[in-house]
């Protein structure tokens, strides 16, 4: 069995990987990819802490967590949609303003 350390370490470097992807990338792709991956290390804590404590509650916010990341999926695709077609590229920065 593996311990829960080791998923704790897998979750705080998938997070750090989106953290740093939020943070630096201008991309509205990359961005919302970045903001998948803090969800999922949020997940693996979820079950690494369900598994540790040997009840199913954390599976169960797991799920949740899994039909938030496909909601966010979808508003952000519909999102970068939009964003594409007024402004012509995918940089955040240049939508600045909720008018174009």
């Amino acid at each position: 069995m593996v311990p829960p350390e080791y998923y704790l370490f897998l979750a705080a470097a998938v997070f750090s990987i989106g953290l740093f992807g939020v943070l630096t990338r201008r991309n509205a792709l990359y961005f919302l990819m970045s903001v998948e991956l803090m969800l999922n290390a949020a997940a693996i804590n979820f079950v690494a802490f369900s598994l540790y404590w040997g009840n199913m509650t954390g599976q169960t916010f797991t799920l949740f967590v899994i039909a938030l990341a496909a909601a966010e999926v979808a508003v952000g695709l519909g999102i970068i949609l939009v964003l594409y077609r007024n402004f012509g590229e995918l940089d955040v920065t240049k939508a600045a303003t909720m008018r174009w």
